[in-house]
């Protein structure tokens, strides 16, 4: 077996929002230790053939050094919930309902995960039928949940008794930050093969190099979410100017 670490929840610029090139992503993450990127580009913009070309040039941006995978970002109608999804799968369309996405992805086996459930409060519309279509929920998201692991999601992992899965939601820089899946894979890394550790749940959430498990419970846990709560208010403090 072959253990590699892994950034999920990756967006470049073929996502309408994202910034940064495939190839300038997969430079910045080789260099501090990667070895995968799991990309989610947004539904908004994509059709069967944009989603068979993003394919490509993910392959085109990966290196010797580096595995660039494809994936979407789905939202319902509301942009409420998103999920992520990865594998040999049509583009699915804009907008779907939830339960439409989790279906048809299941029929091409496909790596469904449930995105940021803190965001828009969309942990309240978790349905326990989704569990049997879902490899996980994302528990720490950086972008969303900023420092500290969110506390709804973890609820969820609990209640339903999914894996904990972790994203950057990488759209910039200030979005990086050493979060990672630490993937079993029988040999080198391939898309086949990573799709397949996501779907066999054959992964390890870590943070700041250490099992996710310590920032859930105990010390660890109160001290990121006082951390984040200081960085919340100084953020709000800023954009109130000077007092």
């Amino acid at each position: 077996m072959t253990t590699v670490l892994a950034a999920a929840h990756v967006h470049s610029d073929w996502s309408y929002d994202g910034s940064w090139s495939l190839a300038r992503i997969a430079r910045l993450y080789a260099r501090i230790g990667y070895r995968v990127v799991l990309t989610t580009e947004h539904d908004r913009g994509f059709d069967e053939d944009r989603r068979r070309r993003h394919a490509d040039a993910c392959r085109q941006a990966s290196t010797p050094a580096l595995l660039v995978v494809p994936g979407i970002e789905y939202s319902d109608p509301d942009n409420t919930v998103h999920l992520l999804v990865w594998g040999d799968v049509p583009f699915l369309g804009e907008r779907r309902p939830s339960e439409a996405v989790l279906e048809e992805a299941a029929q091409h086996d496909a790596v469904v995960v449930l995105a940021h459930p803190t965001r828009k409060n969309a942990w309240g519309r978790m349905r326990p039928e989704w569990v049997p279509y879902l490899a996980g929920i994302e528990v720490w998201n950086r972008k969303t949940d900023g420092v500290a692991p969110s506390a709804h999601a973890l609820e969820l992992v609990r209640e339903h008794g999914l894996p904990a899965f972790v994203g950057h939601d990488f759209h910039r820089l200030r979005h990086l930050f050493p979060l990672g899946l630490q993937l079993a894979l029988p040999g080198p890394a391939t898309e086949a093969g990573v799709v397949g550790a996501l779907r066999t749940q054959s992964f390890r959430p870590t943070a700041l190099g250490l099992d996710l498990e310590q920032f859930t419970t105990g010390a660890f846990r109160g001290a990121a979410a006082r951390v984040e709560r200081t960085r919340r208010l100084a953020r709000s403090l800023k954009g109130r100017g000077p007092g």
